[in-house]
């Protein structure tokens, strides 16, 4: 079953949410699913219930890729003007 963009993430059933080990407990995270179709679903943890992002293994994988490369590190603390 494909989950569009956008799905509430209390709509996906019982999937295992998984967070980033250097996650903060007050919610500022992103956390991670796998459904039952491969793709990957991204929500804000401060919204639990609220909608999601899905994504396909190839398009996790590059993401990931490019973070391991320091792709987006300019977005962790980006210069002000």
């Amino acid at each position: 079953m494909s989950h569009p963009n956008g799905t509430r993430a209390a709509d996906l059933g019982p999937v295992t949410w998984r967070r980033p080990a250097g996650g903060t407990a007050d919610g500022q995270n992103v956390e991670f699913a796998v459904l039952d179709d491969g793709q990957v679903a991204v929500r804000n943890a401060r919204d639990p219930e609220g909608p999601v992002l899905v994504y396909t293994p190839a398009e996790i994988s590059a993401f990931v890729d490019g973070a391991k490369k320091g792709e987006f590190d300019d977005m962790v603390d980006p210069v002000r003007d």
